[in-house]
């Protein structure tokens, strides 16, 4: 398999190769399956990834399988994402979950002189 660059923004580092996530330089401790479903989003930054493609290609379970295990998965990397977690990982109701590149906050109101 060749080797995927890995992906990185401001604040967020995921190296695929490596399996190791960071968040401002710091190693960010995630269980094989939180690192395999934070690869999956953010190999896919910007993409909309289903929930059943998720389920399937990280835990094996077929569209049928109804269970909270992604959820509950999905709100624990926010976690360890801390205060970019609900920024980085948005949930498209009925569909799936997309990773969003992070972006600088506008400002509310701009300076005028």
């Amino acid at each position: 398999m060749m080797p995927m660059e890995p992906y990185h923004d401001a604040h967020c580092m995921v190296d695929f190769n490596q399996q190791a996530a960071y968040l401002d330089s710091v190693a960010i401790t995630l269980t094989r399956k939180e690192f395999e479903l934070l690869a999956a989003l953010a190999g896919n930054a910007g993409e909309i990834v289903p929930r059943d493609v998720l389920l399937q290609n990280i835990w094996g379970y077929s569209r049928e399988i109804r269970t909270r295990t992604l959820d509950v998965h999905i709100r624990r990397l926010r976690k360890k994402l801390g205060n970019y977690g609900e920024q980085y990982i948005e949930t498209i109701f009925g569909v799936g979950y997309r990773f969003q590149p992070y972006r600088q906050p506008r400002a509310l109101f701009s300076a005028v002189a």
